[in-house]
């Protein structure tokens, strides 16, 4: 049984026109917390859109879009190969509708504990034990 899932795992090919969930955010760096949401998220479509904001060298965003890629990637990658996308989108700070067309904009509780994680205390870690330099 676990050959027949891996080989589906495998054998799926993203589709834009299928229904997708999108997830923004910074990911300074991608941690423990936006990989919960994102478990939970894929449970909804089978795919995300994984978009990063580009808000590289902007206050306290140290980490550039190809060191967030590939920590996304690393990972993801093993368990939901071809169930995600990562893209560059500009700074948005606000999303915006006129109606309601065919999506729902809609905020997923996650449990105390995930909530508690802070990617601003993650980048103070490591700054203190020297894995950040700026």
């Amino acid at each position: 049984m676990k050959k027949n899932t891996e080989e589906k795992k495998a054998s799926y090919k993203w589709d834009n026109k299928k229904p997708t969930v999108q997830m923004l955010g910074r990911y300074q760096p991608f941690h423990d917390g936006h990989y919960a949401l994102f478990e939970k998220i894929i449970k909804k479509t089978g795919q995300v859109s994984i978009q990063v904001k580009d808000v590289h060298g902007v206050g306290d965003n140290p980490f550039n879009f190809s060191q967030i890629k590939k920590n996304i990637e690393e990972r993801l990658l093993p368990k939901y190969k071809n169930r995600f996308e990562i893209i560059l989108v500009p700074n948005i700070s606000n999303i915006c509708y006129g109606r309601t067309v065919g999506y729902k904009i809609e905020e997923v509780i996650m449990p105390k504990e995930v909530q508690k994680i802070s990617g601003t205390k993650i980048r103070a870690k490591m700054r203190k034990t020297g894995k950040l330099k700026n």
